[in-house]
Parts: structure tokens; C-alpha cells; sequence
């Protein structure tokens, strides 16, 4: 069993070495002008990011016990066809909640 003060311990230790791996970069480096590949490089982390996050949420949800269903497949598409087409965030997750909430009615 573990005990609260170890719990506490651990909070305060991963607290402290997030906020020492953010300092780092921008504490430290906040003030300079970095370079364009770096700049360039830092543009595409919530691109790589985010489908990194929500992929395993559609095709492994926990809702269904971990096996894909349709819903989730025709949000997930219709979220990245109107997001390419539109280049409209607001569309495309209009698209994906339209696609999650009314496949069930439109497949039976």
C-alpha cells in the first residue's frame, strides 16, 4: 500500500522536475532570439502532438471495451476531411461531433 506521504513526495519530485524541464527552455533561452530552424521545428509540436493524443481515444476507446466502432471512425474522418478541405478548426470539430452523434442514428 502506498502511503500519503510517498504520494505527496512523488507529486512534489514529478512537480519539480516539470517545472525544471520548462525553465530550461524558456527560462533560460526566453530572452534570445532563436534560430529559424528551431523556430521552424517548434511550429509542427501541436501537430505532432495532438493526433498522438486522440488516436488512441478512436480507435482503442475505452467506452467500447477497447474495440473500434463506427462512430468514433466517421468523427475521426469527418474531422480530417473538413479540417483539410476548410482549414476552419471550428468546422472541422463541428463535422467530427456531427459524425460521432448522428452515426448511430444514420446506421441503425
Amino acid at each position: 500500500m502506498i502511503t500519503a506521504v510517498e504520494i505527496w513526495v512523488a507529486i512534489i519530485v514529478i512537480g519539480l522536475g516539470s517545472f525544471l524541464l520548462r525553465f530550461s527552455f524558456t527560462g533560460l533561452v526566453g530572452g534570445r532570439n532563436l534560430p529559424a530552424w528551431v523556430l521552424r521545428h517548434l511550429r509542427y509540436t501541436a501537430v505532432a502532438l495532438l493526433p498522438g493524443l486522440v488516436a488512441p481515444l478512436v480507435v482503442w476507446p475505452a467506452a467500447t471495451g477497447g474495440t473500434p466502432d463506427a462512430p468514433r471512425m466517421v468523427a475521426a474522418a469527418a474531422t480530417i476531411l473538413v479540417g483539410l478541405a476548410t482549414r476552419n478548426v471550428l468546422a472541422a470539430i463541428g463535422a467530427g461531433a456531427a459524425g460521432l452523434y448522428l452515426t448511430p442514428y444514420l446506421v441503425g
